[in-house]
């Protein structure tokens, strides 16, 4: 992950200074630290009549030809519902209902450092799926037939779901 170096707002070269409990940087023109906090991201977990999980498989990096939820980062404006089922529609096709949140987790990245991620359960949902946007192909899988999942907030919020129905491996 690349270091900032300048401020976001003057442009002046930032320093590292103790601030606020911690070391952060600095813009010493504008008399303000520069926070760093993780990037947001919403995905869903969407089961179907016989309780089979869909899944996309990604065409872009990180995670390159590995399988994961419908979802990506929020938008300005846009809360976490929305942009899950936002993602959803734009990697799958599918137009859902979101019946309740799983959980909220965090991922490394090496672009981003941290992406904090919310899952939200989808139970209802019309529509043919395909795949679109960052996704290769989209297909649902059994319990107990999962493929590698690249993020692990996403085997979270899969496990949630099964936990006490069909649990994994």
């Amino acid at each position: 992950m690349r270091k900032k170096t300048n401020c976001p707002f003057c442009g002046t070269r930032l320093t590292e200074k103790f601030c606020e409990v911690a070391k952060r940087l600095f813009c010493e023109q504008c008399s303000q630290p520069v926070y760093e906090n993780p990037i947001p991201a919403a995905c869903t977990v969407v089961i179907d009549e016989a309780q089979r999980v869909l899944l996309v498989k990604r065409n872009v990096e990180p995670k390159i030809g590995y399988w994961c939820l419908p979802g990506g980062f929020i938008e300005l404006g846009e809360t976490p519902e929305q942009a899950a089922l936002r993602e959803l529609r734009e990697e799958t096709g599918l137009s859902g209902r979101i019946e309740m949140l799983l959980g909220v987790d965090t991922n490394p990245s090496d672009l981003y450092h941290t992406v904090l991620m919310v899952g939200y359960l989808v139970n209802h949902f019309s529509g043919t799926p395909h795949a679109g946007d960052d996704a290769s192909d989209v297909a649902y899988f059994p319990a107990d037939r999962l493929p590698d999942i690249a993020f692990q907030s996403h085997k979270k919020f899969i496990q949630k779901y099964y936990s006490g129905r069909h649990p994994l491996g």
